[in-house]
C-alpha cells in the first residue's frame, strides 16, 4: 500500500528506541513525530492528527500507555499499536480492552513492526479498499443492527454506535457472512491481516467489546454468537 503522507506518532521516553523507530519508519516512507510522555502524546494526537500511534505502556509523568488509550479514544478512533516489554497476557488484554488495536512485545524485528503498521493502516483505510461489488448497507433481518459501510455508520436499535476501525471491520466481516461460521483464523486474517492467525485473545477481547456496544444484552448475545472451539457467527435474526 502507499504510505506517502502517512503520519505516525511514536510515544516512548527512551531516546535509543525513539531513534531506531524514527529511522526505520522514515526509511519505510512514513512521516514520524515523537512524544516522550503520556500528556504530550495526548496533546500531539489532538494537534497533529496522526494516522497511527505507536505507544509504549510504561511512560513517565503519571499517565501511562493505558491512560493514553483511554484519553485518546474520547475524541478519535486513530489506530494504536502498543509496544511494550511487558508480555503478560493480563496487561495485553487490558491494553486491548481500553482501545489499543494491536500489541507488539519488545524486542521485535523491523520486519514485524512494518508488517503490523501496514496491517493497522490497512484496517483504518477499509473504507477506501472495500470491494465495490460488496453491499454498501448491511442490516440484521429484524433491522436492529444497521451498518452503512460507505459512511462508516453503525446503529443498534435507535442508537448510533461509535466503533474503532478494528471493531468496525470485525462487525462488517461477521455481518457480510451472516449465518456462516467464521473460524478464529479466518476472522483474524480478514480483520487483522494475513500476518495473523493465532492471536485468539485479540478476538475474545474485541468480540466482548463489540457485544457491549451492539447487543441488547451483552451477557446473552443474540447476534454475535460463539461457536465453541471454532469461531463466531452472526445470526441475522437474533437468537432468543
Amino acid at each position: 500500500m502507499r504510505v506517502k503522507g502517512k503520519r505516525i506518532l511514536v510515544v516512548d521516553d527512551e531516546p535509543p528506541i525513539q531513534r531506531i523507530l524514527r529511522r526505520n519508519l522514515t526509511v519505510g516512507g512514513y512521516e514520524v513525530l515523537v512524544a516522550e510522555s503520556g500528556k504530550q502524546a495526548v496533546e500531539m494526537v489532538k494537534i497533529h492528527q496522526p494516522d497511527l500511534v505507536l505507544l509504549d505502556i510504561c511512560l513517565p509523568g503519571g499517565i501511562d500507555g493505558v491512560d493514553v488509550c483511554v484519553q485518546v479514544r474520547q475524541f478519535t478512533q486513530t489506530p494504536i499499536i502498543v509496544l511494550s516489554a511487558v508480555a503478560e497476557e493480563k496487561q495485553k488484554i487490558k491494553a486491548l480492552d481500553y482501545g489499543a488495536d494491536d500489541y507488539l512485545t519488545k524486542p521485535f524485528s523491523n520486519d514485524e513492526l512494518q508488517a503490523r503498521v501496514r496491517a493497522c493502516l490497512r484496517r483504518a483505510g477499509t473504507k477506501e479498499a472495500t470491494n465495490e461489488r460488496e453491499p454498501e448497507i448491511l442490516t440484521s433481518e429484524d433491522d436492529y443492527l444497521y451498518m452503512d459501510i460507505v459512511r462508516r455508520q453503525v446503529r443498534a436499535g435507535s442508537q448510533e454506535v461509535r466503533l474503532t476501525p478494528t471493531e468496525f471491520e470485525l462487525l462488517r466481516q461477521l455481518m457480510l457472512y451472516a449465518g456462516k461460521v467464521m473460524t478464529h483464523r479466518a476472522l483474524l486474517r480478514a480483520v487483522w491481516g494475513p500476518e495473523y492467525g493465532e492471536e485468539a485473545d485479540y478476538l475474545r477481547v474485541y468480540v466482548r467489546q463489540l457485544r457491549l456496544k451492539v447487543e441488547p444484552e451483552p451477557s446473552r448475545p443474540r447476534y454475535i454468537v460463539t461457536e465453541p472451539g471454532i469461531g463466531y457467527v452472526f445470526r441475522s435474526q437474533g437468537e432468543n
